[in-house]
């Protein structure tokens, strides 16, 4: 489970992670962390989230986005906001490291997913891409379906990898996911969190576990920042 405060390193995309609000923090509405993206990097493949918005924020650097048909080029103070089912992928499109304020709601095992993705790299099962080798990768998307989903023709897609995450299982490769689940807190019918002003002040009190998890507007940690990127590439 993420902490507030928590760094995570993928050695093969270059990607560091700093967690800010994380799903038990906020009832599993939100997750928000900073990435920190080194010159010319970028996320290991493009990809769909189901159910979720995901925004990011600018803080350093210039970004260049793919959102759906368009290219997006962001710099600090932008804004990029990509809804639920939508293609996307990004990378630095400048010299220096970029840093970009994350938020993904709801937050359902979002966390886990970026620990799974930066443990498969440290043990050497991914590839260049920083992508997981096609057993692991077939595991993984079996694992995650409710966070990320393949750009095109999912349903396809998880029909073509089911006898790859067989064999992933004969050969243990499944070891590391846990087949006991906590129930998401929000559910995957629920909306975005609206962004609105106050970032990142989400309360440090951490919530009883046995406690229901309502469903409110406005999550916490929400915000705003000064304005939507426009900039095509």
């Amino acid at each position: 489970m993420a902490f507030r405060g928590q760094v995570l390193i993928n050695p093969v995309s270059g990607e560091r992670f700093v967690f800010h609000t994380t799903a038990d923090e906020s009832r599993g509405e939100l997750l928000e962390f900073d990435t920190v993206i080194e010159p010319h990097g970028r996320v290991p493949g493009g990809h769909v989230h189901p159910g979720q918005q995901e925004s990011f924020e600018v803080r350093a650097g210039v970004m260049r986005f793919r959102k759906g048909l368009r290219t997006v080029t962001a710099g600090p103070g932008d804004l990029v906001v990509v809804e639920p089912g939508t293609y996307h992928r990004f990378a630095n499109a400048g010299d220096e490291p970029a840093i970009v304020r994350v938020r993904v709601t709801p937050a359902l095992r979002m966390e886990e997913l970026f620990e799974t993705v930066a443990a498969l790299a440290a043990e050497g099962r991914t590839l260049p891409s920083g992508m997981p080798r096609p057993l692991d990768l077939a595991l993984f998307m079996r694992e995650f379906e409710h966070e990320v989903a393949a750009p095109v023709a999912p349903a396809l897609a998880r029909t073509v990898m089911a006898p790859l995450a067989a064999i992933g299982e004969r050969r243990g490769l499944a070891a590391r996911y846990r087949r006991s689940r906590p129930v998401p807190a929000v559910p995957l019918s629920a909306r975005p969190v609206p962004i609105r002003p106050g970032a990142g002040r989400a309360s440090a009190t951490r919530p009883s576990p046995a406690r229901p998890a309502p469903s409110r507007p406005g999550g916490p940690g929400a915000s705003a920042p000064r304005r939507t990127a426009g900039r095509r590439g």
